[in-house]
């Protein structure tokens, strides 16, 4: 499977309507969002945490180099690229609001 096709998929509207767990759908659309980055967030620390103690233990780098880390112009574009992915993903369930009403309005 290509990166596109996995992104298609992730992206994929799930069949019938949104479930809705709180009288206003703006509280159902926001939890959506905390939950999708508390997600994230939660991957990336674990990650986070196993580099930097494989690096420690085995005294290739400490956590001081890696807070005095500045990044260069490609490091920097790419983690631009990263942030744009990101968020398209934490307002997925907006954006497929958005294609829902424009479906239903044609």
């Amino acid at each position: 499977m290509s990166e596109l096709d996995l992104q298609k998929l992730i992206n994929a509207a799930a069949s019938g309507k949104r479930p809705h767990f709180f009288g206003d759908q703006d509280v159902d659309r926001l939890l959506s969002i905390v939950w999708a980055m508390a997600s994230e967030l939660a991957v990336t620390r674990e990650r986070l945490d196993t580099v930097e103690r494989l690096l420690a233990e085995r005294a290739l780098l400490d956590r001081a180099a890696i807070d005095a880390y500045r990044p260069d112009g490609t490091a920097a574009a790419e983690r631009g690229q990263w942030q744009i992915e990101y968020i398209s993903r934490l307002l997925r369930v907006l954006q497929q609001e958005v294609d829902a009403l424009q479906r239903d309005s044609r």
